[in-house]
Parts: structure tokens; sequence; C-alpha cells
């Protein structure tokens, strides 16, 4: 019942395929002749457009790995672009390198870095992020806000879990 799809069920595998390897939601319409929508709609039925919690951790069970290791777990968090400009500049050579590193994700007239790091390095760039976002706009003061609160939670729940 209803209208039929615009596209089969192949095309749309490999639409979220491609959404994963970071192409851009226009960019899919225009190259299988549909409207942006449709691509957000196949994208939201398989969960490919869901932003990943601020607790995106590797999954590690209890157990597997000492206590000697849990700080070299790595992390992933996203650093919001209007952060991740002002650390490119201001930011010392680990944290630059950490951002070049990192993946692009494109948020709607934006961008975040996908940083998967220890929380050591997400705490430095949290800590120079501090002293760039100062002398900048309220956009960066807010970007410096939410990376802060990614942050505070990824320790909070590593204090709650341990």
């Amino acid at each position: 019942m209803g209208r039929p799809t615009a596209l089969d069920p192949n095309t749309a595998t490999a639409i979220v395929e491609a959404y994963r390897q970071g192409a851009a939601i226009k960019a899919l319409a225009r190259q299988y002749r549909v409207a942006p929508k449709t691509i957000r709609r196949v994208l939201d039925a398989a969960g490919a457009r869901d932003l990943p919690g601020p607790l995106d951790t590797p999954l590690v069970r209890p157990g597997e790995l000492d206590d000697a290791l849990a700080p070299q777990v790595d992390v992933v968090l996203d650093v919001p672009g209007r952060l991740a400009d002002l650390l490119r500049i201001a930011g010392d050579e680990v944290v630059r390198l950490a951002l070049v590193s990192g993946r692009n994700i494109r948020r709607g007239p934006g961008y975040s870095v996908r940083l998967a790091a220890p929380l050591a390095l997400h705490r430095a760039v949290l800590e120079q992020s501090a002293a760039a976002a100062d002398s900048a706009g309220p956009a960066e003061r807010k970007a410096h806000r939410v990376y802060a609160a990614r942050v505070a939670a990824v320790q909070a729940t590593r204090l709650h879990g341990s």
C-alpha cells in the first residue's frame, strides 16, 4: 500500500555505506537523482544519522584490562569545528597533530572532528581550548562548553564505572 519507494534496497545500502565514508547528503541526492529528504529518510531508517552519544567509547568488558592499561583506552569524542579551528592556530604540536589525524564529520552548516584518543589528550585539548576560547566570540565559547560537557561525562562514567 502507498507509493513505491524511489530507491531499491541495494541502492539504499550503497547510500548508507557512502554516507558512512563521509559523503554529504546533498551530494548523494544529486548522484541518485532524488530529493535530499529521500536520502535522509533512507539514512534514518538505517540508523546512520544517529549522533553518537557523549559516551561513545569502545566497548570493554570489566576485567579485560588491567588498571594500569585503563588510562590508555581510546575515547571517541567529537570536537566542535569552531574549537578545532582555534586549536589548529593556538594549540600545541600534539593537539594539532591529533586534530589532523581526526576524521571530519559534517554537521549541518558546520563540522566536527572525531578524535579517538586517550582521555588525557582530550583533557589537554580542553585546557588549551579554554585559553583560546576566552579571547574568542560567543560561538567559540559555546563550542568549548559543549566539548567540556562531553569530556566531563566520560570522566564521570570512568569514576562510576571503576
